[in-house]
């Protein structure tokens, strides 16, 4: 039982530290479905790739062949951004049940919000950075036809 009556302030003011926390949420969650789209048009190219090769010449084959295999590094890139990511939205969830606990058991538990929080924005960071360079691999792979003159 809790020696102390539940006072009101003591809930709002949970739920306004909270709020901080629930907007990176809001963010994280803008990320993660922009990094699924990328995820879902990587493997859909790979698939038409790979349906659509029969029996090609050999330097075509190569080119196919050099073509899947950054299209599997771009995914798995992307995967790991999206694990980084969810394991962020995770914790920052792990953070706003932390402070509710926090002010409702009057237990002190700033370090572990303080850990918590730190472990999100570090495995934000990561998700950042694999999505970055997945990003980078996609931009210098890219064949725009027409998009140069003739020469």
């Amino acid at each position: 039982m809790l020696s102390q009556p539940l006072v009101i302030t003591n809930v709002s003011q949970a739920i306004q530290l909270a709020l901080g926390p629930v907007f990176l949420l809001t963010g994280i969650a803008g990320m993660l479905n922009v990094m699924t789209g990328r995820l879902t048009r990587i493997i859909d190219r790979g698939r038409r790739i790979s349906e659509g090769v029969t029996q090609p010449e050999t330097n075509e084959r190569e080119s196919v062949k050099a073509e899947l295999r950054s299209l599997e590094h771009r995914r798995h890139l992307a995967s790991a951004a999206i694990t980084a990511c969810t394991l962020a939205a995770l914790l920052v969830c792990t953070v706003i049940a932390a402070l509710f606990a926090e002010v409702m058991l009057h237990a002190p538990l700033d370090w572990l919000v303080a850990v918590l929080f730190t472990g999100a924005t570090l495995a934000l960071v990561a998700g950042l950075a694999f999505f970055l360079r997945e990003v980078q691999l996609a931009t210098r792979t890219i064949r725009i036809p027409g998009a140069l003159p003739d020469l």
